[in-house]
């Protein structure tokens, strides 16, 4: 605007001097007293000129308030002014809302019972929360935000799970992890966008302390009731065979002694199992896989359910490869005993009990040999399905008081199954039966086949 008001002022008194000057040239004949009202003139109308342009460019400044709003000047940079106003006291108040979530958070996490710290991608510690810093200052004297740490917790399973968190952004867990101060913690570590992880200690100690007590009065009283169970099934199947000796025995005693000798062997069941559950959570079921055979298994493991067949029940082998796998026999005739077992109890149908064995190969790596046992029952409904190897848990709660079923049949196999290296899983379809099939570690595969004779069924 300056720049547009001096040109205008510079041209209108350039164009003043040259009318004068014009005036003096044309008419020097009449003297200098003629110029003196044109220099007058010419600078009156100079003196106009630039008042008028004075003028204006006051009014640009200061504009006339009668006129519309989009003619004001600057008007866009007032609203563009107005609106990063706006925007600043968003950003404001959104880092003030930020900030009250952060310590609430922060405070949240502080009063868990659960240990919780965060590491950068480096491993170093970012933020603890207070059980943390109360642990670590009484084992390691100090947390410092920035140190390693590697330098504030040693325990290598801990450490273990926070490389494969940093290193592979999965989550790693460990069960059970016991620290130099005498707790048992549960560890659990979960990558963060950040690139780092979080890492999540969960006290157990009582839990544990209360599981190892349990386990050692169920060992106790395994222990304590089986040698009276055995002198009364003992003394009852004498008993019995007086009663089947004497004709003049009412047939009521008989039935009184059947039905004590049934449910002393019940209880014989539920002891020994008992006592495998134990052993095997304190590590004295001792196991010796070796090379066997899977047609001696499966036939040994017919000949020992033989005494479960009754009059409707059949058990057959469709097929089994000719292999070896490594395997403890006794541990694996639990197996079995147990899968044939549940399925003539929970397999019968309208024609009976019919019950399905088989074993074949697949393919590795690692090379395996599946076994099944099939029966043709009711099936298991699939919310059953993910609990059926946990210890205790019937899916049919009312067969299994019928059965006399301990409901640690399927735990205890699913125990010496993992010992081995392999896996058990359940196959089941309502109205159609199931399936349990479980996996050895192939020894050797020959390459003949099984002669005929052997893959035969069993009544």
């Amino acid at each position: 605007m300056k720049r547009n008001l001096w040109l205008s002022l510079w041209l209108r008194t350039a164009l003043a001097v040259a009318v004068v000057a014009v005036a003096a040239l044309l008419l020097p004949r009449w003297g200098a007293w003629i110029l003196v009202p044109l220099a007058l003139a010419a600078a009156s109308w100079v003196a106009w000129a630039v008042s008028r342009a004075v003028e204006r460019g006051l009014r640009t400044l200061k504009p006339d308030v009668r006129k519309p709003h989009a003619e004001m000047p600057f008007e866009e940079f007032e609203e563009l002014a107005a609106a990063l106003d706006a925007e600043a006291a968003q950003q404001t108040r959104l880092f003030e809302t930020t900030a009250e979530g952060q310590r609430k958070l922060e405070v949240l996490l502080d009063s868990m019972q659960d240990l919780v710290v965060a590491v950068d991608a480096a491993g170093r510690i970012s933020w603890t929360n207070e059980p943390m810093r109360k642990l670590m200052s009484s084992s390691s004297g100090s947390v410092r935000i920035g140190q390693a740490l590697v330098q504030t917790i040693r325990e290598p399973e801990v450490l273990a799970c926070v490389r494969i968190a940093l290193e592979e952004r999965t989550v790693a867990e460990r069960e059970a992890v016991g620290f130099n101060t005498g707790r048992t913690y549960a560890v659990s570590a979960a990558p963060i966008a950040e690139g780092g992880a979080v890492v999540v200690l969960r006290d157990i100690t009582r839990l544990e302390q209360m599981e190892r007590t349990q386990k050692e009065f169920v060992a106790n009283v395994s222990h304590e009731l089986r040698t009276p169970l055995t002198s009364i099934m003992g003394y009852v199947e004498l008993l019995i065979d007086d009663a089947h000796a004497d004709a003049e025995m009412p047939a009521q005693t008989r039935e009184f002694f059947d039905a004590i000798l049934k449910n002393a062997q019940r209880m014989g069941r539920l002891t020994e199992d008992l006592l495998v559950m134990a052993k095997v959570d304190s590590g004295e079921q001792k196991m010796n896989p070796v090379p066997t055979r899977v047609p001696a298994l499966l036939q040994e493991a017919v000949s020992a359910a033989s005494g479960l067949l009754k009059d409707d029940a059949r058990l057959e082998i469709a097929a089994m490869v000719d292999a070896e796998v490594m395997a403890d026999t006794d541990a694996m005739m639990q197996v079995l005993s147990n899968l044939i077992e549940n399925a003539l109890n929970y397999g019968r149908g309208t024609h009976g009990s019919l019950v399905v064995m088989a074993a074949e190969s697949v393919a590795g790596p690692p090379a395996m040999v599946k076994f099944s046992v099939r029966d043709f029952g009711a099936g298991i409904a699939s919310e059953h399905r993910d609990r059926i190897f946990e210890r205790f848990y019937r899916a049919d709660k009312a067969r299994s008081r019928e059965s006399g079923g301990t409901g640690l049949g399927l735990s205890i196999a699913k125990h010496l199954v993992e010992f081995h290296g392999g896996s058990i899983w359940v196959e089941s379809e309502l109205g159609r039966g199931s399936r349990f099939c479980f996996t050895l570690p192939l020894a050797s595969v020959r390459e003949n086949t099984l002669p005929a004779e052997e893959n035969a069924s069993y009544n």
